[in-house]
């Protein structure tokens, strides 16, 4: 055995042990009620994703430029303290996410909890996937389908808060003169997945 041998094996003995600790503390949380919150991280085409579940759904995607480990800071203080990575819970998330980038998935088949979102910027993300992959609609249209026509910049705002941006595609709302307008994963991939939609 050489040394470069020992010492990769060296290494890498805690780092599994590391592993097996945390997968045994996946499952007994799992297994005791105790995992509120689970989360994992997937590679985009629009980069690095952080996705998290509580046991009613998924109930938060969020762009890299968010800062995962604020927003998970704020899943703590928000939803519950209980939080963990447990990336075999987002199994059916990251998948269908992986086919929607692939283009070959264009509806999403998740249970979703939209806990983080209420009052009238919850009524709009309930509305937003009635907008047809490769449509968009106007924040205008959008505020007259939730019957609060006046309402244009408080869609805007739902838009911008939505917590489960691509899958909620908050991306297919635009201004009326059709400029993209604002998108919390930047304006940049908000072009990019209306080009790929429309592709």
């Amino acid at each position: 055995m050489t040394i470069d041998k020992q010492l990769l094996d060296a290494l890498d003995g805690p780092a599994q042990d590391a592993r097996r600790l945390h997968d045994r503390l996946v499952t007994e949380a799992g297994d005791r009620d105790l995992l509120d919150v689970a989360y994992r991280t997937v590679d985009s085409p629009v980069g690095r994703l952080l996705l998290a579940a509580t046991p009613r759904g998924l109930v938060r995607v969020a762009f890299a430029l968010e800062d995962h480990d604020a927003v998970l800071s704020r899943l703590a203080a928000d939803v519950s303290p209980r939080v963990l990575e447990a990336p075999g819970r987002l199994d059916g998330a990251a998948r269908e996410l992986d086919e929607y980038f692939a283009g070959r998935r264009t509806v999403f088949d998740l249970d979703l909890d939209l806990q983080l979102t209420h009052g009238f910027r919850r009524e709009v993300v309930a509305r937003l996937p009635q907008i047809a992959y490769g449509s968009t609609a106007t924040y205008s249209a959008v505020a007259q389908l939730v019957g609060r026509p006046k309402a244009v910049r408080a869609v805007g705002s739902a838009c911008a808060n939505n917590p489960l941006p691509l899958v909620v595609p908050c991306h297919r709302v635009v201004r009326t003169d059709g400029s993209i307008g604002h998108y919390l994963g930047g304006s940049e991939v908000k072009r990019e997945l209306l080009r790929m939609e429309a592709a």
